[in-house]
This record gives C-alpha cells, structure tokens and sequence, in this order.
C-alpha cells in the first residue's frame, strides 16, 4: 500500500527539477558576459508534467528508479529566444534572478507537499 506513493514521487520530481533549474540559472548567470552565449531554459514543471515527456505513465523501470520523467527532464532544456546584447548574448541578470526565486519557491513548495505527506501517514498510524 505505501510502496507506491504518487505524491512522494510527483513532490521528489519537483525538487530535482528545482534542482536542475537552479543550476542552469547558475550556468547562464556565469556566462552573462560570454559573446554568443545564449541563455538555456527548462520549461516549467507543469508543463513537463502535463507532456508527460516520454509518452508514457510515471513508472519505475528497474528498482531505486522513479522512472523516465526525471531522466528525460535534463533533455528539455531549451535556448531561449529573447533579445540579445550587441555581443551576441542573450542572458538578463535581472530575468535569472528571478527565475532563481521562483525556482527556490518551487523547491519549497515540493518541500512542502513532501511534509504534509508524511504528517498524513504519520496521523494515520496514530503517532506525531
């Protein structure tokens, strides 16, 4: 019964995508002065989720695994087309930085979720 739990696995997801998110922000935050560099995005969990990237059902494939979602989700990243500096660079600090708190806020949010799971199954057996 607890083996399989969606929202541990979905609240998990989540967080590594925070995760990776944070350290493409990182990626294109150093290279903000790189000529020709343009800044890679990843699109936003729900919409990962509401692809389901592979085309198939979250499964595991082999124990330990939580499946294709999380080992597909670094090939979603993206270039982003926006306007670019006269070297050719597409990165806006003021754009990273605020991905960087929305990113945090996910990471919370997943951080979150994962909690008041575990205080659900937790009251369930009748202990705090």
């Amino acid at each position: 019964m607890f083996e399989s739990l969606n929202i541990f696995k979905t609240a998990h997801a989540m967080s590594k995508h925070a995760g990776l998110q944070q350290s493409l922000i990182a990626q294109n935050m150093a290279n903000s002065d790189t000529p020709a560099y343009s800044a890679r995005v990843l699109p936003e969990f729900s919409q990962l989720m509401k692809n389901d990237i592979s085309g198939t059902q979250m499964r595991a494939t082999r124990a330990g695994h939580l499946g294709a979602f999380e080992n597909s989700m670094s090939s979603q990243i993206e270039r982003a087309e926006s306007a670019k500096d006269p070297n050719g660079n597409s990165v806006s600090l003021e754009t990273e930085l605020l991905k960087s708190v929305e990113a945090r806020r996910q990471h919370d949010r997943a951080m979150a979720i994962y909690r008041s799971g575990l205080n659900i199954i937790r009251a369930s057996f009748g202990s705090r």
